[in-house]
């Protein structure tokens, strides 16, 4: 069954397309994902299947009766009620039963039997609604996506930007809907919530339309993908691993067919201009009708092209010494809250350590600990190593000052460097043209992430503090900052939830977890069997549990 037909789509901004000629659909159970570069519209195209915006040609058609979800990346929560009001908003006749049934439990205490036969009649409907079951089904997407028991009550308003993408999530997801459209949902979630969603989504009854650049979550979700491009749509029955392989094949193809073909035409035209006047006139003249027949077969669209220019690479910097840090007895409490304790680290030079752990454990406080960036009531001692240049990446972006431009940010660091040297080196980071004296503030989230990596690796450096460099990154500077990583000379902590990144990048894994640092010295691997293995293990003892609520 087709819940989703999109025919003949166009959208852009004035003269501007930014893609048209859009035509696929989506069945009942089938999950695709979008794919295409950084500003290429993906999350426009989304906007226009769930009806925010209007197409300038094209129609979107859902099928009548079909529930559809959005997750949006910018997390758009109305900041009243509770976090469970929030996961119940899908379904109001249930959520005003609840709020009825609370307050008819508050009056029930005068003990008035007007009031009690109320809360026995608001009980039963609530029942019958399907509140308990909805109740109990929110309640596991809430823990895994990290919301307590207490949180349920906490006023959507207290929560932090993480937060509420998560609870935005869960919303989405509760409502079990029959067309779902998800934006970037891996964003800020950690390796073991990641893994949950992919094994939630994989079970999912309806359809799937996916935008995201975490490649180990599309392979994981999505055994279809569709490729974005401006003027072309490519849609392959392919996991993005196998997509990525097929699409240069047909690319290569499709490429020597158009080649052949000029070839062909420019053979053409060359005899038709040498004997269009002479003898063989009545051949040059079959020859031109021919040729105004010809059906031109146009150079295929590579979207990827342009994203695959930009250039992560590192000034050569001098050697450090072999012990490039020795940590000892590491210690951070936020909040109250104690993170971790006794860390013991030593970092060799060329080591390429991941340091990885669910939302809220202390990854990043680790990692500032160790770069020397730590609280006054942090403890523990940071021996450093000789020859050091040392750099950092802040998942917060906020080495960059929004008032300025990419040129005035690039000379904050390099004086030196005059603004056409610099506008040429902002171009091996996809800065081309007017981008580059465009302030900060306008920029988008892959705009920044590109620009503070270009300012970090404008100065020598032996030893680097990623803080989640490929947050906003799309999937090519994802893999050519892989590449440069994984050529890098010098030493490398970084924190990522990016498992295709982690594989690729890392040596060693530093798991932060309940106060525990563990080192997996195998790297991601070893890691993730570990995580698999624990995974196993809850979900016997929770099987064995259920069993034995049955009882004989």
């Amino acid at each position: 069954m087709t819940v989703l037909q999109v025919a003949d789509l166009s959208f852009g901004y004035g003269a501007d397309k930014l893609f048209q000629g859009i035509t696929f659909s989506l069945e009942h159970g089938q999950r695709a994902a979008l794919v295409a570069p950084n500003g290429a519209g993906k999350s426009t195209l989304l906007r226009l299947v769930a009806r925010e915006l209007t197409p300038d040609t094209g129609s979107v058609v859902i099928r009548k009766g079909v529930r559809v979800a959005y997750f949006r990346q910018s997390h758009e929560l109305q900041a009243e009620g509770t976090v469970l009001d929030a996961f119940l908003s899908g379904f109001s006749e249930v959520l005003d039963l609840r709020h009825a049934l609370t307050a008819a439990q508050h009056a029930a205490a005068s003990g008035s039997e007007a009031d009690l036969d109320r809360l026995s009649d608001l009980t039963d409907r609530y029942h019958i609604a399907g509140g308990d079951d909805l109740e109990r089904r929110v309640e596991i997407i809430a823990a895994h996506l990290g919301f307590t028991p207490a949180d349920m009550d906490r006023p959507v308003a207290s929560l932090s930007g993480g937060e509420r993408g998560r609870l935005q999530l869960g919303v989405v997801l509760a409502i079990e809907p029959d067309l779902l459209l998800l934006d970037e949902p891996t964003n800020h979630l950690d390796i073991e919530t990641i893994t949950w969603l992919e094994k939630h989504l994989a079970g999912l009854a309806g359809a799937l339309l996916c935008v995201s650049h975490d490649r180990a979550f599309l392979d994981a979700v999505c055994p279809n993908t569709m490729e974005l491009g401006q003027r072309s749509f490519r849609s392959y029955p392919l996991k993005y691993s196998d997509y990525a392989v097929a699409r240069e094949e047909d690319l290569a193809r499709e490429r020597e067919l158009a080649e052949r073909q000029e070839a062909f035409v420019a053979k053409t035209e060359d005899f038709i201009r040498r004997n269009i006047a002479g003898q063989k006139t009545k051949q040059a003249q079959s020859r031109r009708k021919m040729l105004d027949k010809l059906e031109t077969i146009d150079r295929p669209e590579d979207v990827w092209a342009t994203a695959e220019k930009v250039r992560f690479r590192f000034a050569p910097a001098p050697r450090s010494g072999d012990i490039v840090l020795d940590a000892r007895g590491l210690g951070a409490s936020r909040g109250g809250r104690a993170l971790f304790s006794g860390v013991d680290l030593l970092v060799r030079r060329g080591d390429r350590i991941g340091v990885v752990g669910p939302n809220g454990t202390g990854k990043s406080t680790l990692l500032k600990l160790l770069a020397g960036a730590g609280a006054p009531e942090d403890v523990g001692d940071v021996r450093r190593g000789t020859n050091l240049c040392q750099g950092y990446f802040d998942q917060h972006l906020g080495s960059l000052d929004p008032q300025r431009t990419a040129v005035e940010e690039i000379r904050s660091v390099r004086a030196d460097m005059n603004v056409d040297a610099t506008r040429q080196y902002l171009s091996r980071f996809r800065f081309y043209g007017d981008d580059a004296l465009r302030k900060v503030q306008g920029f988008s989230g892959g705009e920044r992430s590109r620009l503070a990596l270009a300012k970090l690796l404008l100065e020598p450096r032996n030893l680097l503090f990623l803080d989640e460099p490929t947050n906003h990154l799309d999937i090519p500077a994802a893999e050519i900052l892989e590449e440069a990583l994984a050529g890098f000379e010098g030493t490398v902590l970084l924190v990522s939830h990016d498992r295709r990144f982690l594989e690729q990048v890392t040596t060693r894994i530093v798991a932060v977890r309940e106060g525990r640092v563990d080192v997996y010295p195998g790297g991601f691997r070893d890691y993730r069997d570990n995580l698999e293995k624990l995974a196993a293990e809850a979900a016997a003892r929770e099987a064995e549990g259920r069993e034995a609520a049955r009882g004989p």
